[in-house]
């Protein structure tokens, strides 16, 4: 037996698959979606934890969020911490893994005497200290590392010197997932006040690296 169909009966089961396959299309779609923000949702942590931080072509935004101490605590708009602006105590991380943060700068009084190191008239003697973490995957030579530090009230900048007792200069190498503590020794006039911006400049080939500022006073 033949069954002839007719336009109206095509039009009808075609609107019938087609309601069928939405059906199923649309249940499949919703566990997909909830599929993919799952997958998604372990993407995120998985991406988090598959940053290279050693990597040095590594995006400032990716280092500040997966890596550094300061990704927390950016703010509501997710702006990063920039290189300036920063006080004694707080840090900054360069893309290698390098992190450094000036912790206090003291007035220097523990002279040798047998090296004849002695306080002069109209100067202000003081030792800055560093501590410096190695977060990255390579050595990180301490001697590119150097120190400028001028007067934040009304000018004038410290001339470096060296004192022997208790000196930790920035020397030698720091390996990976190791801190150190370490001295710089400078001498400004006292006309220059106590406040200061101690900015620590790092040799590289990248022109683009930042030097980060710190502001604080010398302390006694």
């Amino acid at each position: 037996m033949r069954v002839r169909v007719t336009t109206a009966t095509t039009t009808a089961v075609a609107a019938m698959l087609l309601a069928a396959l939405t059906a199923c299309g649309g249940s499949g779609d919703n566990g997909g979606d909830k599929a993919d923000a799952k997958s998604s949702g372990g993407s995120k942590g998985s991406a988090s934890k598959e940053v290279d931080c050693g990597d040095s072509d590594i995006s400032q935004a990716d280092w500040m969020k997966h890596c550094s101490d300061e990704g927390a605590e950016s703010d509501a708009d997710g702006a990063e911490k920039k290189a300036t602006g920063l006080k004694f105590g707080g840090s900054y991380t360069w893309p290698d893994g390098l992190k450094v943060s000036v912790t206090e700068a003291k007035v220097f009084t523990d002279y040798d005497s047998e090296l004849l190191e002695s306080a002069k008239p109209g100067n202000t003697d003081f030792r800055v200290k560093l501590k410096l973490t190695n977060s990255g995957k390579s050595a990180v030579a301490l001697d590119d590392l150097s120190l400028i530090i001028e007067g934040a009230t009304n000018g004038g900048e410290a001339a470096q010197t060296a004192f022997e007792k208790g000196a930790s200069p920035l020397e030698g190498r720091l390996a990976p997932g190791v801190s150190a503590t370490k001295t710089n020794d400078n001498v400004l006039e006292t006309k220059y006040g106590k406040k200061i911006v101690v900015t620590v400049q790092r040799g590289s080939e990248n022109f683009d690296l930042d030097f980060p500022e710190f502001t604080g006073a010398i302390t006694k």
